[in-house]
C-alpha cells in the first residue's frame, strides 16, 4: 500500500473572467465566480490527480496535460481524472479511498459536497470525503482572493 498527497491553488477569475463557471469536483457551481486555469480550474479534481499519481511512481498532472498543450485549454478535470485513474490502474496500483479538504471562503460549499464526494468516487471506483474548510482570514484563500485544496489517497497494489 501506498499513500499519496495532492495540493492545488487557483485564482478566481475577477470581473474579466467573463462568464467562465467555478468548477469543483466536477459540480458546476452556478452563480459563483470561475478560476483561473488553462483547463477548467478544477482544483478539487487536480488535488485528487496528484495524489493518485505520486503513489502510483507517475508525473504530476502538469506533467501529463501540460498548460503549453492547446488540447488541454478548457479541459473537463473530471475527464483528465479519468484518464489518470486509467494511468494509476496500468500501473498497477487502485484506490483504497481518497480525502479531500478544500478551503474557500466563497460561496458556500456544503450544499454541494455529496455531488462532488459522488463524482469523485464514481471516476476513482472508491470512497471519496471532501470536507469544506474557511481559511479564517489567513492568506489569499482567506482573503477570497482564491480557493485551494488538499487530497490524500490510499493506494494498493493489484499485482
Amino acid at each position: 500500500m501506498r499513500v499519496g498527497l495532492g495540493f492545488d491553488v487557483h485564482a478566481f477569475a475577477g470581473a474579466d473572467g467573463g462568464d467562465r463557471p467555478l468548477v469543483l469536483g466536477g459540480v458546476t457551481i452556478v452563480g459563483a465566480p470561475g478560476l483561473v486555469g488553462h483547463s477548467d480550474a478544477d482544483v478539487v479534481a487536480h488535488a485528487v490527480a496528484d495524489a493518485l499519481l505520486g503513489p502510483a511512481g507517475l508525473p504530476d498532472l502538469g506533467s501529463l496535460f501540460p498548460a503549453s498543450n492547446d488540447r488541454y485549454r478548457g479541459a473537463s478535470s473530471i475527464d483528465l481524472l479519468c484518464d489518470v485513474v486509467d494511468e494509476v490502474r496500468a500501473a498497477g496500483w487502485t484506490a483504497v479511498n481518497v480525502d479531500v479538504v478544500v478551503a474557500a471562503e466563497q460561496p458556500k460549499l456544503a450544499p454541494h459536497i455529496e455531488k462532488m464526494q459522488a463524482n469523485l468516487a464514481g471516476v476513482i471506483g472508491a470512497p471519496v470525503s471532501v470536507k469544506p474548510k474557511h481559511a479564517e482570514g489567513v492568506g489569499a484563500v482567506g482573503r477570497g482572493e482564491g480557493i485551494a485544496a488538499w487530497a490524500v489517497s490510499l493506494l494498493e497494489s493489484t499485482g
